[in-house]
């Protein structure tokens, strides 16, 4: 016996989400069904009411009044058909946005970042518009097929020669649905990535459009825009191509079919097999039979849905970082400790057997040249991003199998291009796992150097963020004063402060260790003032950890010297001497 065929992706996609959205689509499949039924009695009423009254028989009446009901009943069908549909669509757009975000959000930052922005907002927007109309398609395509499959009948038992003369036309048009769902599958696929493609540059030159300004490049960059725009148009012809070779040759077909039932049907009228009312009832059969041509236009439905559910998958395999259930010891230090952790960016060594030990309730800066893992230390430090091997814990817990909303109340983050959500400024910095008071607000605001030029504003802190004109200096301290504002026993600074002139960032520094709460401090830092300040010196070359020690200690190492040479910063700065300073194992110094 072979084995059963397994279900694609993207059709267990689309099945969830008809799952979710059975009520609307029961309701669909229910008025499309009904608006069948109606059709499908219809013909045979009114072919019943005109033999009679043909005859003058006082029946007549009441059939008639059948056939006025029966087209009400018809109209008030398509009405709910047309409001069901519109429902299905809605929620199972709906469902499928929350749930492809909802797993890109869970996602780390580093494997969300492969879809550009402009690809991401497609599949997020257009392509699940497109996937969650197949639900509703699929009801109304299934609905659809009784008033066909009934006519068909109702032709074998009005006349048998009549559904065998329909019959021996059905191959061609089975054929003919069957290169519209190639075609239309290919084209569709096609136009979809094109359109991604237009979209992530749009985005890109949206994001960079002072640099083009500055640049004098807005003829070159308008060009490199539009470029998919010649195969987007060839792409959406050839789609109108399928369908319009499709319904070419269904408008050929099917009239040729309902042409010849009626030729049969008015042979049996003159050979006195058939009667006028029957003649009526058979055209009007035939032609409901005819519309099994029209599944075309659901077919296309489901056919662009499924081809987006495709696209909409490639986010939700995305792998999810995941957490745990445990919490922290309450009152701990915040000492982080890492252990043989490594980090692969496509196949290339980014992190090599990193071990580490922070102890609780002190600064350490991580140093390095460009490209030496400082940023991917930075994310697997408070687990936004998960090492492929090795573990990294948190007061003796490993990060993996922590609380989620736990570990993001201990571990701050302050990024260099932070980004503010909330209606006002003071709500963004109050946004997190805890939502901070008006008071922690403007205290973390304060340690930042923020609160000055937010009282300056028109409306303080309620300024929205895309009203005030900020620079990036500024940018950078409300990015620092929300996670002051939040920090817990573990606070990162990924070069946080790389906007800031050097006396700013010293009254922060004297800030954090006077203003903000106790906890361990993890800084990626370019500056010889920032490890100068710090009280260990993490320094990675090329993924590896090469020392760990008191930056005095460090100094006297000429390599370490190189490493803030492009700074000019060279003048040896002061302090204790002599400290210890340990080796390539990267353990600091008990």
């Amino acid at each position: 016996m072979p084995p059963a065929r397994a279900i694609a992706p993207p059709d267990r996609l689309l099945l969830a989400a008809t799952r979710h959205t059975r009520a609307p689509a029961g309701a669909l499949f229910l008025a499309s069904a009904l608006s069948g039924a109606a059709a499908l009695a219809l013909p045979g009423v009114v072919g019943r009411t005109l033999d009679l009254l043909l005859a003058r028989d006082s029946a007549g009446g009441r059939w008639l009044t059948l056939c006025a009901v029966l087209v009400a009943g018809q109209v008030l069908a398509e009405a709910a058909e047309a409001l069901c549909s519109g429902t299905a669509q809605a929620r199972a757009t709906a469902w499928l946005r929350g749930r492809t975000l909802a797993r890109l959000l869970d996602a780390t930052p580093r494997a969300a970042a492969r879809f550009p922005p402009g690809d991401t907002a497609t599949r997020l927007s257009a392509n699940a518009t497109e996937a969650g109309a197949a639900p509703g398609a699929a009801a109304a395509l299934a609905a659809s097929l009784i008033a066909p499959v009934g006519g068909l009948v109702a032709l074998a038992l009005i006349d048998p020669w009549c559904a065998l003369a329909f019959a021996a036309g059905l191959p061609l048009l089975l054929l003919l649905l069957r290169a519209f769902a190639a075609g239309s599958s290919d084209s569709v696929a096609r136009y979809q990535r094109v359109q991604a493609a237009l979209a992530s540059r749009l985005a890109e030159a949206l994001t960079g459009a002072r640099s083009i300004a500055a640049g004098g490049t807005v003829a070159r960059d308008r060009a490199r825009v539009l470029a998919p725009l010649p195969e987007l148009g060839v792409q959406g012809r050839r789609m109108w191509r399928v369908h319009g070779r499709a319904v070419a040759r269904s408008t050929v077909l099917l009239p040729l079919l309902i042409t010849a039932v009626t030729a049969v049907a008015g042979l049996g009228v003159v050979s006195g097999r058939l009667t006028v009312g029957d003649l009526l009832a058979i055209s009007r059969y035939a032609a409901l039979a005819a519309g099994i041509g029209t599944v075309a236009s659901f077919l296309g439905t489901l056919i662009r849905g499924r081809t987006a559910a495709r696209r909409l998958g490639d986010l939700l395999a995305l792998p999810p970082l995941g957490s745990g259930t445990r919490t922290l010891p309450p009152d701990g230090p915040g000492t982080l400790r890492l252990v043989g952790v490594n980090v692969a960016l496509d196949g290339a060594p980014v992190l090599t057997d990193v071990s580490l030990t922070l102890p609780g309730g002190t600064t350490t800066a991580v140093v390095g040249r460009s490209g030496s893992g400082k940023s991917t230390l930075a994310a697997v430090a408070g687990r936004l991003c998960a090492p492929d091997s090795g573990t990294v814990l948190l007061d003796g817990v490993p990060l993996a199998e922590i609380e989620a909303r736990e570990l993001r109340r201990e571990v701050g983050y302050a990024f260099e291009r932070p980004a503010l959500f909330g209606a006002t400024l003071g709500e963004a910095l109050a946004s997190g796992a805890r939502r901070a008071t008006p008071a922690e607000v403007v205290a973390a605001a304060r340690a930042a150097g923020a609160d000055d030029f937010l009282r300056l504003l028109p409306d303080a802190y309620d300024t929205p963020p895309a009203a005030a004109p900020l620079s990036g200096g500024e940018h950078q301290r409300l990015g620092l004063a929300r996670a002051f504002a939040h920090a817990g026993r573990l606070l990162i600074l990924d070069d946080a402060t790389s906007s800031l002139d050097t006396a700013t960032e010293r009254r922060i520094e004297e800030a954090l260790s006077r203003d903000v709460g106790p906890g361990t401090r993890l800084v990626v830092a370019h500056r010889l003032s920032s490890a100068a300040r710090a009280d260990l010196v993490v320094w990675l070359e090329a993924g590896r950890v090469r020392a760990v020690g008191p930056h005095e200690a460090l100094w006297d190492r000429p390599d370490y010297r190189q490493v803030f040479a492009v700074t000019g910063e060279a003048e040896r700065p002061r302090g204790p001497e002599n400290h210890e300073v340990s080796g390539a194992s990267g353990e600091a110094p008990a």
